[in-house]
């Protein structure tokens, strides 16, 4: 039986309330609040992502299309995947990541809460280095593979790259440091009888992505390593003349690449199977299957990266290895979807718009595992490669799974984020339109990309037979559009002025839901003792936590962190200052030498007034912490 139940809402305490100016936001090392500000800040680079996508779609609404030139073209098309893929779907799914690991699995925070908060300003700062660019009509223009020798001093001899080399790589110090962060708190701060096999599984598919940061991220560190030395400094790790192989750069970055889409696609996997039980009143079918699968996707998506490479000549023994091993991964996905299935099969399901979120995911991934898994295939590859086909295959995968699996999750999650709901209704207009909108945009790219219609091109001539297509393309990214701007505008008003919402709206299974909404500072009153896969439900699937209202559970008012006696990390501007030196080096690098003397020093004086405050922190007497 539940050894949990649920809580009343959490009152502020005086203090407590005063504790929200911007100096609070910018010192602030409380995992929760650093969730939000991922939250805001990735779909902030969400919008200037479309934004960059509507451009694109403009300019190929028709034949030889005259809204942006070649160079402006190439900008755009640069910026649009670097910005989806670092700044808004990996940094949302780090909101999550943030916000709900210590709360599921029983923790009052994450392991290094001041390396977490660097995490986010280094994301934050990294973000506006690569981005602001465009602005000035210098932004990144060699793809967002950047390939090489395309992206050396030769062919790309302005400081646009520049941008995009020094840019990831400080985005990759954030990642870095948020994966060890979060590995460590997993391994370490698991509640009482939280055994692995008992975490929920947006926690085991988290920890399952953190290891492939942690692997993955270094290898397009050496890439970018060698690229910035050849541009900067004269070396020749991918010129041709010099005797190099241009093709290091590909290995290198697909290595990297092709767990960096199951880095994108696992947290929303993880969400999906916490919402699909939810609303289907039923456990997740499979769960021991679906915690080994998301294991051997993470395992599998290191032996793939070639499949990117079927064109380039690497010969028959390589292409059977690697087309062997991309049909092996469809394996554990697609278990995946027929537990989720199974999940809903015979379930009293309730279609809320999280519900429709997560459900599209499973229908919008098939469509886009099936095209996918045709590219395991050198002689179909070969004819699809660098057409539009491949631009649907992976959006139908990024946009249909990825983005549709967080906003469900968003929908989900945001009662306990917030303490309010989000509107059905306004919902349901996001919901429908950005799925009309993406089936629109990306499903007529299968026929123009089988076709011929080249990626990265920004004109193409008339009969073609592209010209329907990509008119219809156009308009579907229009719809897209006005989806999101109704998921935004119900996100801005639902935090203002949403519906109250109890510790446990939706009658949900696991702890995170046994606190108020939203949580206290210190999320547990007294760690939880765990003796279940589903803490809140009992053993036989039956659902004891009933949804509760918030007049069921007033006239409650929480103690704060300190009224308890439990020590919490003291709030820091360390981090903000450490990461602003990180950004200066690394812009002393484009613009002055100078620049990187005072920069280091600003590092190293940030970082050793963090060590030295967190000295006196640890020797701090329990009663004397706060």
């Amino acid at each position: 039986m539940a050894t949990i139940a649920a809580a009343p809402p959490y009152t502020q305490t005086a203090a407590e309330s005063s504790n929200t100016g911007l100096w609070s936001w910018l010192t602030t090392v409380d995992h929760k609040r650093i969730g939000v500000l991922y939250l805001v800040t990735s779909l902030i680079f969400f919008v200037i992502g479309g934004l960059e996508a509507f451009l694109i779609r403009a300019q190929l609404a028709v034949p030889n299309g005259q809204v942006l030139s070649a160079d402006m073209y190439n900008q755009l098309f640069t910026m649009h995947g670097t910005t989806m893929v670092f700044l808004a779907i990996m940094p949302l799914s780090a909101a999550f990541f943030n916000f709900l690991i210590p709360l599921q699995i029983g923790a009052r925070d994450v392991a290094f809460p001041r390396l977490n908060a660097f995490s986010y300003w280094i994301y934050l700062l990294g973000g506006i280095f690569i981005t602001v660019p465009i602005f000035f009509a210098v932004a990144p223009d060699g793809g967002w593979f950047g390939y090489a020798p395309l992206s050396t001093k030769q062919y790309s001899p302005q400081i646009n790259m520049d941008f995009w080399v020094l840019g990831l790589q400080i985005l990759g110090i954030s990642s870095l440091a948020a994966a060890f962060n979060f590995i460590t708190t997993i391994i370490n701060m698991r509640a009482p009888g939280m055994h692995l096999m008992r975490m929920p599984i947006f926690t085991w598919m988290s920890f399952v992505v953190q290891f492939l940061v942690a692997l993955a991220f270094p290898v397009i560190t050496v890439a970018l390593v060698f690229l910035q030395f050849d541009r900067f400094f004269g070396t020749n790790f991918y010129a041709i003349g010099a005797g190099a192989d241009p093709l290091l750069w590909q290995h290198l970055f697909w290595v990297f690449g092709h767990p960096e889409v199951y880095i994108l696609i696992l947290p929303a996997f993880g969400l999906v199977s916490e919402v699909l039980p939810t609303f289907s009143r039923k456990p997740l079918f499979g769960y021991p299957v679906m915690v080994y699968s998301g294991i051997l996707i993470g395992f599998l998506g290191f032996g793939v990266w070639a499949h990117h490479m079927f064109s380039v000549g690497m010969g028959p023994i390589a292409d059977a290895v690697f087309s062997l091993t991309t049909m092996l991964i469809a394996i554990p996905t697609g278990v995946k979807i027929f537990n989720w299935l199974a999940t809903m099969w015979d379930g009293q399901l309730r279609f809320t718009v999280a519900m429709k979120f997560g459900v599209a995911l499973v229908g919008m991934f098939t469509i886009g595992g099936i095209s996918g898994v045709m590219h395991s295939s050198p002689p179909a590859d070969l004819q699809q490669t660098d057409t539009y086909f491949i631009v649907a295959h992976f959006h139908y995968v990024l946009f249909g799974g990825s983005m549709f699996g967080l906003f469900a999750g968003l929908y989900y999650y945001f009662p306990k984020i917030s303490g309010r709901f989000m509107s059905e209704k306004l919902g349901n207009w996001h919901f429908w339109l950005s799925l009309i909108g993406m089936n629109l945009t990306f499903f007529p790219m299968h026929f123009s990309g089988l076709l011929g219609m080249p990626r990265r091109t920004y004109q193409y001539d008339a009969g073609q037979g592209l010209d329907l297509f990509n008119m219809l393309s156009t308009i579907g990214t229009l719809v897209l559009m006005l989806g999101t701007l109704f998921g935004l505008i119900n996100l801005w008003k639902s935090w203002k002025s949403g519906e109250r919402a109890s510790s446990n709206p939706w009658g949900a299974p696991t702890i995170e839901w046994a606190i108020p909404s939203p949580p206290p500072e210190h999320n547990f009153d007294e760690l939880p003792k765990i003796t279940s896969r589903y803490p809140l439900w009992d053993l036989k699937g039956t659902v004891i936590a009933k949804e509760t209202t918030v007049a069921e559970e007033a006239g409650f008012v929480q103690r704060s962190a300190k009224q308890l006696g439990i020590p919490m990390p003291n709030p820091s501007i360390m981090p903000l200052i450490t990461a602003a030196g990180v950004i200066f080096m690394f812009s002393g690098m484009l613009f002055t030498d100078s620049n990187i003397v005072l920069a280091i020093g600003i590092m190293i004086t940030g970082a050793l007034w963090w060590i030295s405050a967190l000295y006196n922190w640890l020797m701090t007497p329990l009663e004397d912490a706060h």
